[in-house]
């Protein structure tokens, strides 16, 4: 009897044991957001301080180009001049002013999350000493508020990534911050154009910071009041259906407004296209041709609870846009 007593204090510490191993091993990918967040629609003011100083373009000196040795590219992060760290492109003149009797500096610069070192000439043309590169520090741009989780005070806008024009790649930001504007003109959209919103920025007024620029939306911590912000529930994606639904934007002032679209597919397989819509508002469409550039961010309502949000004009439609489901978002803002 004791042995089989012995036998089964054994099984119960093994199954307690192997409990517990089970609860260690489970996936810790548990989203914290609320059940109900604040939907946006308000215009934002974005302005992103690269990591680094990025080149977007090169001209010529004495009719070459240089681009130092090895080549440097468009999208290429400028980190060190001669081991001197630059963040602007007042530091990045000043390091470089100091070597222009040598006649070339030795630059650090990334590319695709990895470092490497170049030696870039300084070259004297009629006199003055020049680079060939053209070079940004900061990006600025409008967009549109989607959500605030009230619980943690995390926002999330666009929809979609920051991308610089010329290289058309993702801006790695250092850090960045939102602030009001306010809409003062639309340029209309168009079958193979996409128009866009005009706005008057207000640098001084922040609403909160952006410590991250993804594929699903720019990310940060809202610092500003809540007061005219309407609290909804949050639909899964099961929620969503074919059919009428609500996008809230701006189009002039600081007004948010409500306008029909219809859901006309889901996809729940893409990463960043879940929803294709139409707009069948004749008072949007008269008013901007279509979806437009400032509209990405535009929350998009169903059956009262707010389920994605606009990201893309389809250019050779452009009363056709498509959109993210709000979940995703939600989670990319976690992590």
């Amino acid at each position: 009897m004791g042995q089989n007593n012995n036998a089964g204090d054994i099984m119960k510490n093994v199954k307690k044991i192997f409990l517990i191993l089970s609860i260690l091993l489970m996936p810790l990918n548990v989203w914290a957001y609320s059940d109900y967040i604040y939907r946006g629609g308000n215009t934002l003011g974005i302005e992103m301080e690269c990591d680094g100083i990025l080149i977007v373009g090169f001209y010529q000196i004495n009719g070459s180009y240089n681009k130092g040795n090895p080549n440097l590219k468009v999208g290429d992060y400028i980190k060190k001049v001669e081991n001197v760290e630059v963040n602007s492109l007042e530091e990045l003149t000043n390091e470089i002013e100091k070597y222009t009797e040598v006649g070339k500096v030795n630059l650090i610069y990334k590319r695709d999350k990895k470092e490497y070192k170049t030696t870039l000439d300084l070259v004297n043309e009629k006199g003055i000493y020049k680079t060939g590169l053209y070079v940004k520090d900061n990006i600025t741009g409008i967009g549109t508020l989607t959500y605030i989780d009230p619980e943690t005070k995390i926002y999330g806008a666009l929809g979609h990534e920051v991308i610089e024009s010329n290289s058309k790649k993702l801006v790695e930001i250092k850090r960045g911050n939102i602030f009001k504007n306010s809409i003062v003109s639309i340029e209309k959209s168009r079958i193979g154009y996409a128009g866009s919103k005009n706005a008057k920025y207000f640098y001084n007024t922040l609403y909160g910071s952006i410590y991250k620029n993804t594929n699903h939306g720019i990310f940060g911590k809202y610092n500003s009041g809540l007061n005219n912000l309407e609290l909804v529930e949050v639909g899964q994606k099961e929620d969503v259906k074919i059919g009428d639904a609500y996008i809230y934007t701006v189009l002039e002032g600081e007004k948010v407004e409500e306008f029909k679209i219809n859901i006309t597919k889901i996809n729940e397989t893409s990463d960043t296209k879940n929803l294709t819509f139409e707009i069948v508002d004749e008072d949007l469409i008269n008013r901007t041709g279509g979806v437009i550039q400032g509209m990405s961010g535009s929350p998009i309502m169903q059956n009262n609870k707010i389920i994605g949000v606009v990201t893309h004009v389809i250019v050779d439609n452009p009363v056709t846009g498509y959109g993210l489901f709000i979940t995703t978002m939600l989670e990319e803002g976690e992590k």
